[in-house]
């Protein structure tokens, strides 16, 4: 069993003051992840909804990220540190590495900070986001590699990204899906609207049931308390053979998170 839940909300370019509202009001509905990041600017305002919600703090599962500019151990520690005061938690749940290095600290280092910020108290489990399957391989490989737990990347209908996707699954490690709805497209092709409209729910819950069924855990970045609601029932969605079929053959490549930093676009 994962200790990430199924189902999560993300605030990435949600603003502070909306992030507190959409925060709480998932909570209240019943979501139990919440994922921000240093990066995001927003983990101040992620505590205050976790607060407002009113609901059992060990009921919530609270990831952050490190940016890539603090990834030596001692700014791993310090990141993470900063993390927890903003976020107004005792210990975070989950601690990712946003994005591989970009100036060739070594994934060993990074790693080793994050177990000893398991054993100080700091974070209950870590993992990666954006990593390539060899990046991956080599993450697993360093000491302390056998506990991540998640790789969060860009997985949705039309960007399936099978080849990270089988590589992390190879490990025994989950995805978290993110970007599921295509940066809109979902919304907008005919074949999931059929399906959706078989299954009586919205286009985004079909792109996220996809998902589940494909063994991945979702985040989605619903700001309004209807979205939020409606994204939950994809947990119920059942799609049949032949519907996961029509949804796989919709992948075409369509990459959204590609940053000049990226590691597919280094040389």
């Amino acid at each position: 069993m994962s200790v990430i839940p199924a189902l999560g909300l993300g605030t990435f370019r949600v603003a502070p003051d909306i992030t507190t509202q959409s925060v709480r009001t998932a909570l209240e509905l019943g979501y139990r992840h919440i994922d921000t990041a240093v990066h995001y600017e927003n983990e101040a305002a992620v505590g205050a909804g976790i607060r407002e919600s009113g609901v059992n703090r060990d009921e919530i599962c609270v990831t952050t990220k490190v940016w890539f500019d603090s990834l030596r151990h001692r700014a791993v520690l310090d990141s993470l540190e900063a993390s927890r005061e903003r976020l107004g938690v005792g210990v975070i749940d989950v601690a990712l590495v946003h994005w591989p290095s970009v100036d060739g600290v070594p994934v060993a280092e990074t790693i080793g900070a994050m177990r000893e910020a398991v054993d100080a108290g700091l974070i209950r489990h870590y993992g990666v986001s954006n990593f390539t399957g060899p990046l991956l391989d080599e993450a697993v490989g360093v000491p302390g590699g056998d506990a991540i737990v998640t790789n969060q990347i860009e997985v949705n209908p039309f960007f399936a990204n099978r080849a990270d996707v089988d590589a992390t699954h190879r490990h025994g490690i989950k995805v978290t899906a993110y970007m599921p709805l295509g940066e809109g497209r979902v919304q907008r092709d005919p074949v999931i609207a059929a399906i959706a409209e078989r299954h009586g729910v919205d286009a985004p819950q079909i792109a996220c049931a996809w998902l589940l069924a494909r063994g991945m855990l979702v985040i989605t970045a619903s700001r309004s308390v209807e979205h939020q609601r409606a994204n939950l029932r994809a947990l119920d969605v059942r799609l049949s053979d032949d519907e996961l079929a029509s949804i796989d053959a919709l992948d075409c490549g369509a990459r959204n998170a590609n940053p000049p930093f990226a590691p597919w676009n280094r040389a």
